[in-house]
């Protein structure tokens, strides 16, 4: 990216004066405060780009099918992350805003009456020991965070301050959100799943994918550290990582990426006819010199 470029990104987000004042604040008082507004928000919810409007106070359902309540179907430790990363503490929020096909935890993810109801102080009591005994950073993720910004902003309100905070998200964010979220996370670690919109449209149901997931990453590299994760599917290589890495490289030079080779044909996979089956030799050959032809800067 040249430098003018990066001077718009950075004048488009950098945090300004009136901003700054919670910096200077506990992480938690922030957090605290703003998950009263994101409660408010639920009257009339824009937290993901398909800004449904609905009530969800109420007991109206967006697409995303969640309340006004999150639950959480997996707490605990896990060490299948970025190597910078774990041991983490991830707390999994129940639903999501996404429908991909391939959704690894798909039963959990898209129901977001998975699992049981949050409990901040069991949560904040697991996360202290978990840290005690060597877990390097705390995670927040889902099915999709985003949708339970209230609880999960209540949820950065009770862990320690000296933490380190991950916010582990499909990057199909509203800019609401990100307001919400601004200052409140180390590290944004980051899907970009599909590289041109007809394949998010018809593998995980969502429109204008690529505009909002660039609009996210680019202000998530000046909010927080960030990490891009793109996982290989089978008949994708040309499609979608080809075009993720060159807007990768060209507009966010240096970012950290994790190339991931894991796809596994599970949850919906079957009704695609390329989804059925693993990530070929040549197809991974083909996407780490692709990787290489761009100067990506991979992480594990």
């Amino acid at each position: 990216m040249g430098s003018a470029i990066q001077t718009s990104w950075s004048s488009r987000f950098s945090v300004q004066p009136d901003k700054l004042k919670f910096k200077l604040q506990p992480r938690r008082q922030v957090a605290a405060r703003r998950s009263i507004e994101a409660r408010r928000a639920l009257l009339n919810c824009q937290l993901c780009a398909h800004h449904c409007g609905v009530n969800r106070i109420a007991g109206q359902r967006g697409l995303c099918h969640a309340g006004a309540t999150a639950r959480v179907f997996s707490a605990q430790v896990e060490v299948s992350d970025e190597l910078e990363l774990i041991p983490t503490f991830a707390i999994a929020l129940s639903g999501c805003d996404l429908r991909c096909a391939f959704c690894i935890t798909g039963a959990q993810s898209w129901n977001a009456r998975a699992g049981e109801q949050v409990n901040l102080e069991k949560l904040a009591a697991q996360a202290v020991a978990a840290l005690a005994r060597g877990a390097r950073s705390i995670m927040i993720l889902g099915g999709e965070p985003t949708i339970h910004l209230p609880t999960a902003l209540e949820i950065v309100s009770v862990l320690p301050e000296e933490a380190r905070l991950v916010w582990k998200t499909n990057a199909h964010g509203s800019a609401r959100a990100r307001e919400l979220l601004a200052g409140l996370f180390d590290v944004w670690l980051a899907d970009y799943k599909f590289g041109n919109d007809d394949c998010a449209q018809r593998l995980a149901r969502v429109p204008n994918y690529n505009a909002v997931v660039r609009e996210n990453l680019s202000w998530a590299a000046c909010d927080s550290e960030l990490i891009v994760r793109h996982l290989l599917m089978p008949g994708h290589i040309e499609c979608c990582w080809r075009p993720v890495a060159s807007w990768l490289a060209s507009e966010l030079p240096g970012v950290k990426i994790n190339l991931r080779e894991g796809f596994w044909p599970g949850w919906q996979s079957s009704r695609y006819a390329e989804l059925h089956r693993t990530v070929s030799t040549a197809e991974a050959s083909l996407a780490w010199s692709i990787a290489r032809e761009f100067a990506l800067n991979l992480v594990e």
